[in-house]
């Protein structure tokens, strides 16, 4: 007999489980309810919330992130979440409200508490640490705290610095879009496996130069580290390296420094010697600049030269266009004299980068005399004079930038090769692409929004905390499975249906569509779970597994 339809329910699990079990095993509600606090009027705790908000974020749907309630409808939420808690209790009061207390309790500080118990608890190793920033674009007005003081009243003492509001101004846009308003993200993340370690919300018009070593201190404090800081070359000054005395680090030296554009082209071809990596050959070179013993590590990537080459050669043809019709113009022109005409072609040469001006000659011009008697009055010269000269190219300037092309430097206080090769210094930068990975997945447009509760400069620097949280998740997920297929020796099939033991989560997400949470007469259970879905489960472990009713041994 088949049984009533008022006895059978059936919701969306998909991969919400996963993202679930991992922020169990991180143990963030508690984390979040202790650094926050509980009211005892609230029927969802605070952690709860985030919990929430982050489910939400990672969902990978065309749902915005401000529409929770709907979200949620049709989805195992008091599964995933806590028993009572239904979509309705998730609207825009209640998230705005723990947006609030997330500000109050401070967005670094809550983040790296987190970040430091999810750290210890998934075993993430910190021999080495990137930073980076990066922009956020908004829209829609924010008021700055200068102008939120004119509308209401203020207590004359100043907040603390973590209580102040961010600004969200114009600034240097990654974005490439000036337009508009924008926030920044600086991150850093381990170098095993890109997991976000700390995380700070700046004013959008925050100078990556003035503020990196202020937030490696604040990292290193926090987390008492003692490995390698690598960050690009807003980290490079002369200012920066006095400050991060005691502190390891690696960074790209700019070449606006006089010394290392010297040193870029002054390699000789025996001290070159080729990387690991294919495609990059190096050189060691010493430093003091700042007044600090350092090493240089000069690289050229055969990838890199040859783009750097093609582009020489385009602006050199470029530039000789250009030059050729200024330079026709400039013989049409009359001057009064020949130190007039001499200065004016000179100064158009000296605007050239790949170009000059040669044969330079200046002649007369006579003056057709006027008929008229007030004319003639009034005339006192009747000579004017024009120049002509001849186009060159200045090769040894383009024959220096061809010698420099593909090549930057690298610069460490490590000065021991035993402690840290140049080969892994090469290796430690180029996994600052960690970052930008990470960047490029918080920056995806299902993450943000100028919705309703997020409609105050405190309420998107919280936001900005959970985006790097989803990512924190994200990031633990993807570590853990991809340790343990390695460990296995097992992979996962990927979108063309070979194995890999490095899948991204983002296709494991996609791997769990249309897996149901079924109930019938009270009795849960889980369907389309296939086998390749089980495997996943085991290698994710216990917390993930049981919202999918699996419960393994041990």
């Amino acid at each position: 007999m088949n049984q009533p339809l008022s006895g059978i329910n059936i919701v969306n699990l998909d991969h919400l489980g996963i993202v679930a079990g991992i922020i169990d095993e991180m143990e963030l509600v508690e984390e979040v309810n202790k650094k926050v606090g509980i009211s005892n009027k609230e029927t969802l705790s605070p952690g709860q919330v985030m919990k929430a908000m982050i489910l939400n974020g990672l969902g990978f749907l065309s749902a915005p992130i401000y529409l929770f309630d709907t979200f949620f409808v049709g989805k195992a939420t008091e599964h995933l979440i806590g028993e009572g808690v239904t979509p309705k209790q998730l609207n825009d009061d209640r998230i705005g409200r723990a947006l609030d207390k997330y500000h109050q309790a401070g967005t670094t500080q809550l983040f790296t508490a987190i970040a430091l118990k999810a750290a210890h608890k998934f075993q993430v190793e910190m021999n080495s640490v990137h930073l980076d920033s990066s922009s956020i674009s908004v829209e829609g007005a924010y008021k700055t705290c200068q102008e939120k003081s004119q509308d209401i009243e203020t207590d004359s003492s100043d907040p603390p610095d973590e209580m102040k509001a961010i600004k969200i101004v114009h600034g240097y846009s990654r974005d490439k879009r000036p337009d508009l308003k924008q926030f920044i993200i600086d991150t850093i993340v381990s170098g095993d496996g890109d997991v976000p370690l700390y995380l700070k919300i700046d004013d959008g018009n925050a100078d990556d130069k003035s503020v990196f070593v202020a937030r490696l201190k604040e990292f290193k404090n926090q987390w008492t580290f003692d490995g390698i800081c690598v960050a690009d070359s807003a980290l490079y000054t002369a200012e920066n390296l006095s400050a991060m005395a005691g502190m390891k680090w690696i960074t790209r030296v700019p070449l606006s420094i006089k010394s290392a554009r010297q040193k870029i082209s002054a390699i000789e071809d025996k001290d070159w010697e080729s990387a690991q990596i294919k495609g990059y050959k190096i050189a060691a070179i010493t430093s003091e600049y700042a007044n600090i013993k350092q090493r240089w590590i000069v690289v050229e990537s055969d990838i890199r030269k040859q783009a750097a080459l093609k582009k020489i050669a385009q602006q050199v043809e470029k530039q000789l266009e250009s030059a050729s019709d200024s330079l026709r113009k400039l013989f049409r022109q009359e001057f009064a004299c020949i130190a007039d005409a001499e200065i004016a072609i000179k100064r158009l040469s000296d605007t050239w980068k790949y170009h000059q001006i040669t044969e330079i000659e200046c002649r007369e011009k006579p003056v057709k005399k006027s008929t008229s008697k007030q004319k003639l009055e009034n005339q006192t010269n009747s000579t004017v004079y024009q120049v002509t000269g001849q186009i060159e190219t200045r090769l040894s300037v383009i024959e220096a930038e061809q010698i420099a092309a593909g090549r930057f430097i690298l610069a460490t206080n490590i000065l021991d090769t035993q402690e840290v090769s140049d080969e892994q210094i090469l290796l430690e930068y180029k996994a600052q692409q960690s970052n930008e990975r990470g960047f490029r997945f918080i920056k995806d447009p299902l993450f943000f929004t100028s919705s309703v509760f997020v409609k105050n400069p405190e309420r998107v620097e919280a936001i900005g905390m959970i985006m790097g949280l989803c990512l924190l998740v994200y990031t633990l997920a993807q570590r853990k499975l991809r340790q343990q297929l390695s460990a296995t020796n097992e992979g996962v099939r990927n979108q063309v249906k070979k194995l890999t033991n490095k899948p991204t989560m983002r296709w494991i997400f996609q791997m769990f569509q249309a897996v149901h949470l079924v109930t019938v007469n009270g009795s849960k259970q889980v369907s389309n779970l296939t086998q390749d879905r089980q495997d996943v489960l085991k290698h994710l472990g216990q917390y993930c597994s049981r919202y999918y009713l699996m419960f393994l041994g041990g």
